[in-house]
């Protein structure tokens, strides 16, 4: 089954056109440390899901890329036609000559409206190609006009027009020191949008990836690209295929379900990973990551991997530097500190629901009863309903082990709470409405958007 992805914005495409890249790249890795035949089921699933491909042999990204300004589309167009391995679509974009200059309201109301039938027919053509569709991938910031606005928008016909197909959108959480003066208002005004018509956000914020830069890949001088190519490879670690069933050597066909909360790569994931439409934010974590130099010089086990990752699940850290050792779950009966009180420090991370999927050598071997202890999840599920594990043999890009965990928990509710709070200080002081009231955003809208996203916070918070 295949996935169309929307690429939305200049934050979109660039980040689409790295994902498409890694997921090529790895699945085209001579060195998968498996045999011959399963890297050829390996490859001939991730193509079947991502890509099609022309009579020449050439692979084309199963996409669709919006943008509001050309240029960003044409260096996208261009690096991907570059590689000579994997290219879009002749007629998959569509772009024009006026940005939404940072606005949302221009994004959603102006631009969406304008521009609906001519998106639209694009995506529809692209899920034509598709034997079977699986469901969206939309990639999208949350700070700016265009992806922002144009992408709550989209996304909302996508949930009008394919209503029975999975709606997931990938979300770059804005830097906390600011690159635009409305982005709080922007990013209320995008999750509680999207809250209403996606079934699963899937969350990046640029801080935690910016210091993974820094301080796990030793980069001195950090770009979009490398960022954009973190991003890439967390979310190929976990698109690509997985064993259908423990000790099968059949790889999964249906990358993100069949129905509404159902997710990623099998019938019954979505209905653990988001058991219910008020808890839809994922975030991922990864381990290894290093820079290849460094790579050279390490090894590793699954029981230091595993120990590691559930650590920074429990700890609310974002790579396996710097994680705090001291947090524990708490004992039976015990409140945690983030059902007491949001303005002390959260120190244990509930979890609703957690997926870790394991790629390389003797992944048969790894020991993931941590990662099956109730104390880490909240006390309505169970842990046999809230713990999924995938596994492949088949090594993921250079490591020849690694491990992802995609985790529904509390990890956003402290930044999910702070810009809802600086939104609001705006919004009572009147600060900037005017630039949104003149386009059809009025007050109203924007308090619907905080009572919504006030009330997501307190359901994480309760957990």
């Amino acid at each position: 089954m295949s996935v169309v992805t929307v690429q939305l914005g200049q934050c979109g495409n660039q980040i689409g056109f790295e994902v498409f890249d890694a997921l090529y790249s790895d699945s085209h890795c001579p060195q998968g440390l498996c045999s011959e035949r399963e890297n050829e089921a390996y490859q001939a699933s991730s193509k079947e899901r991502f890509f099609s491909e022309e009579e020449n042999g050439v692979s084309i990204a199963r996409a669709v890329l919006v943008d509001m300004e050309p240029k960003v589309i044409n260096q996208t167009l261009s690096k991907a036609a570059q590689s000579g391995q994997w290219k879009y679509a002749q007629h998959s974009c569509f772009c024009q000559k006026e940005g939404s200059g940072n606005n949302w309201a221009y994004g959603y109301s102006v631009h969406g409206p304008r521009h609906e039938e001519s998106i639209m027919n694009l995506i529809q053509k692209e899920v034509e190609k598709c034997d079977s569709l699986s469901g969206f991938f939309i990639i999208m910031s949350m700070a700016g006009g265009t992806g922002s606005g144009l992408g709550a928008f989209v996304t909302q016909n996508l949930q009008d027009q394919y209503s029975n197909s999975l709606k997931m959108n990938q979300i770059i959480w804005p830097y906390g020191t600011g690159e635009v003066i409305v982005q709080n208002y922007n990013s209320v005004l995008t999750l509680s949008h999207l809250y209403r018509s996606s079934d699963a956000l899937l969350v990046h914020e640029n801080d935690a990836i910016h210091k993974i830069c820094a301080k796990l890949m030793n980069i001195k001088q950090i770009s979009f690209s490398d960022i954009n190519q973190v991003l890439a490879h967390q979310l190929g670690s976990v698109f690509q295929p997985t064993y259908s069933v423990e000790g099968s050597c059949h790889y999964r066909r249906n990358p993100l379900g069949i129905c509404p909360f159902i997710f990623f790569f099998t019938g019954d994931l979505m209905e653990n990973l988001v058991p219910h439409p008020e808890f839809k934010m994922l975030g991922i974590r990864n381990i290894p990551q290093m820079s290849e130099n460094s790579l050279t010089y390490s090894t590793f086990t699954w029981a230091g991997l595993l120990k590691h990752l559930r650590q920074m699940l429990i700890s609310n850290s974002k790579m396996e530097e710097g994680i705090n050792w001291q947090v524990r779950p708490p004992l039976p009966g015990l409140p945690t500190l983030g059902k007491v009180s949001l303005n002390r420090e959260l120190h244990f991370n509930t979890s609703i629901a957690n997926l870790v999927i394991l790629r390389g050598k003797d992944v048969h071997s790894a020991d993931l009863g941590g990662f099956k202890d109730p104390a880490l999840y909240t006390s309505w599920l169970e842990p046999i309903d809230a713990f999924n594990v995938w596994k492949t043999q088949r090594a993921f890009s250079k490591y020849e082990k690694s491990a992802a965990l995609v985790s529904n928990s509390q990890f956003l509710l402290k930044p999910l709470d702070t810009i809802v709070g600086k939104a609001w200080n705006m919004f009572a002081s009147k600060a900037y409405i005017h630039q949104y009231t003149k386009f059809g955003i009025e007050e109203e809208d924007f308090l619907d958007s905080f009572t919504l996203l006030e009330q997501v916070v307190a359901s994480y918070c309760n957990l």
